[in-house]
């Protein structure tokens, strides 16, 4: 059984696209990957679809996403720092990362932004591994 786990912000134009990229491409066998926002930007930043390029991670095709386009019940449950509360979505586990929003700042930004998601994900694929969740 894979666990379900969505990644929401508020655009879902970048932190939570980075995230959802890096989740499936590391653990895609476990994880059942979305992402979405409580209020959806047209388009996903065309700097995080290069910074996830940059690293091989290709997230072209991605597009924000309303809350109700996901699944109403998760196991996992990552917000990304909005600085709005998220409606309630009934999950096991639920963990806020407190990223800084990239939009609007230059490609540097974007690349730092991507670096700690990348960090983020691998260690919440090791609490799913190792059963902490």
């Amino acid at each position: 059984m894979k666990y379900k786990v969505g990644f929401i912000c508020v655009g879902n134009s970048c932190r939570s696209q980075m995230a959802e990229g890096f989740a499936r491409e590391y653990a895609g066998d476990i994880l059942e990957v979305y992402s979405a926002g409580t209020d959806p930007s047209p388009e996903v930043k065309p700097n995080a679809v290069k910074a996830m390029d940059e690293v091989g991670i290709d997230i072209s095709d991605h597009y924000p996403k309303l809350l109700e386009e996901i699944p109403s019940e998760l196991d996992i449950l990552i917000t990304m720092g909005c600085g709005v509360e998220c409606p309630y979505i009934p999950c096991k586990f639920r963990e806020d990362w407190g990223l800084d929003d990239p939009a609007g700042h230059p490609m540097e930004v974007f690349r730092e932004t991507r670096e700690i998601i990348d960090q983020k994900v691998k260690e919440l694929i090791e609490k799913v591994k190792n059963d902490e969740i």
